[in-house]
């Protein structure tokens, strides 16, 4: 209970200085269009009717909380499901994408991983161009691979999904070669006096010793993987999904919804990492760990 509250009141202090700071640009914000809005009309107000004018405008600067709120409600919760209005569908089309994604980085990144941990050659030479790769700008990479797949046939769910491939594979990559070569000289010595061949070797002590280290990295990369899915929603024009409703609502300057779809995606993001987390604590319970 105690280690709930020291959590907890950490989080709500950061949550309540980020709402006021936030109300607070949103009338700093947005002052320079509702006094144009006040002079054309002819009309004076108070300093409380200002402020409240300033976090009422239907298309403001920078909507304040309450209206993210409200718009967030709305269309997760009063809105049917197969709306193409609603977050929950258009979530769930990002979502998509996202996993699968996922799952091809996860499964790219232990296979780079194993082979750069046994063969010296792979590690000399492949190291350097996976990190490289990272450094290219990903909105300069997401319409190449649109392009490029949709020449040969490959539209929908699946140019995102490399997209998210992309961003993801790499800090599994990095997380796995780090835990696979976790164990001490020591232990790799027992399993050669107990003459264990590289297979057991591998299966009975780098497996077990990295997969901390996997789960820690896959947190990470469930995450960059939802930030591949939506920028790879971007460049195809996509009619559903959360970066569909960035792009709508960057066309008719509706700055609420664009701000509750980025609320929806954080969500769907902490959602996403918790989940890995649980899998990592029963996955380390599973094979023999005790509970901090």
């Amino acid at each position: 209970m105690d280690t709930f509250r020291d959590k907890l009141i950490p989080v709500t202090s950061i949550l309540a200085g980020v709402i006021v700071l936030w109300y607070v640009f949103a009338v700093i914000l947005n002052t320079p269009f509702q006094r144009d809005l006040d002079r054309r009309a002819g009309e004076t107000h108070t300093l409380s009717e200002f402020i409240g004018k300033t976090l009422a405008q239907p298309k403001p600067t920078l909507p304040a909380p309450h209206q993210v709120a409200v718009n967030f409600f709305e269309n997760t919760f009063l809105r049917p499901v197969t709306s193409n209005r609603s977050l929950v569908y258009n979530a769930w089309v990002t979502l998509s994408s996202t996993l699968l994604g996922f799952a091809f980085g996860t499964a790219l990144g232990i296979i780079i991983a194993v082979g750069i941990v046994h063969v010296a050659t792979l590690d000399r030479s492949l190291m350097p161009w996976i990190i490289a790769s990272q450094t290219i700008p990903i909105l300069a990479v997401a319409p190449m691979i649109i392009v490029v797949l949709a020449a040969v046939g490959v539209t929908g769910l699946v140019p995102k999904a490399m997209i998210s491939t992309y961003l993801s594979f790499f800090p599994v990559t990095v997380g796995m070669v780090k835990g696979l070569r976790s164990p001490e000289i020591m232990h790799l010595d027992l399993m050669h006096t107990y003459n264990a061949s590289r297979a057991q070797t591998f299966w009975k002590l780098r497996v077990p010793a990295s997969v901390p280290f996997l789960f820690t990295s896959m947190k990470v990369a469930v995450a960059a993987s939802l930030v591949g899915a939506i920028v790879g929603e971007l460049p195809t024009g996509a009619v559903a999904g959360i970066g569909a409703k960035l792009l709508a609502g960057a066309y008719y300057s509706q700055s609420i919804d664009i701000w509750s779809a980025l609320v929806a995606g954080s969500m769907v993001a902490a959602l996403l990492v918790m989940v890995v987390g649980i899998a990592g604590r029963i996955v380390d319970r599973a094979m023999g760990g005790r509970p901090a």
